[in-house]
């Protein structure tokens, strides 16, 4: 299987976008919304994510993929698992908060300090979900190279991304569904 844009959007358009009245993590107001999990926890849905932000980000130099859970989670173990095996590519998940037992990490997995990590998000807003991933992981003392994401909302996530000297890419936006942007962001 190959990245296909069509074939993903079409799963977005079967599986993800709902009409209605809704209140994003942002805690905007939106009569839309992207379920990214009901694509992602589908098997051609990831398969072809993971396909597409491996290819997306073939140009970058990074050791690690990682994100704030739940949205990262599918996307992380996808890339991983399709990744080319010489690449070598660890990945980790930010907790929104750190456990109040066990080894109470805010960050789960093989993560190095001093490693590059590519960030990853489903649906992208504003930037803020995914920002959080980005501190933690500077936190822990490594180089963030990029955010991506599947799905950018175009509802100022690019020009926050921008202002923070983050570079931001994403397979498709929402006017890929035929869904005008707000023009009050």
């Amino acid at each position: 299987m190959h990245y296909n844009k069509s074939e993903l959007k079409r799963l977005f358009l079967e599986r993800a976008l709902k009409f209605g009245d809704f209140t994003l993590a942002s805690g905007r107001k939106a009569k839309y919304f992207l379920d990214g999990k009901q694509v992602t926890l589908f098997s051609t849905g990831l398969k072809l994510v993971s396909l597409g932000l491996l290819e997306l980000t073939q140009d970058l130099n990074y050791q690690a993929i990682g994100g704030l859970t739940i949205g990262a989670d599918p996307i992380v173990s996808g890339m991983l698992a399709l990744a080319d095996s010489h690449k070598n590519l660890t990945g980790c998940l930010v907790r929104k908060e750190t456990k109040d037992h066990g080894t109470k990490k805010l960050i789960e997995g093989p993560l190095v300090p001093g490693q590059k990590v590519l960030v990853v998000e489903d649906v992208v807003t504003t930037g803020g979900s995914a920002f959080k991933a980005v501190e933690q992981i500077r936190e822990y003392g490594c180089e963030v190279v990029a955010c991506v994401g599947i799905v950018d909302r175009m509802e100022g996530g690019r020009e926050f991304f921008a202002s923070k000297n983050i570079p931001f890419r994403t397979l498709i936006t929402i006017e890929d569904f035929g869904i005008t942007p707000p023009t009050d962001i």
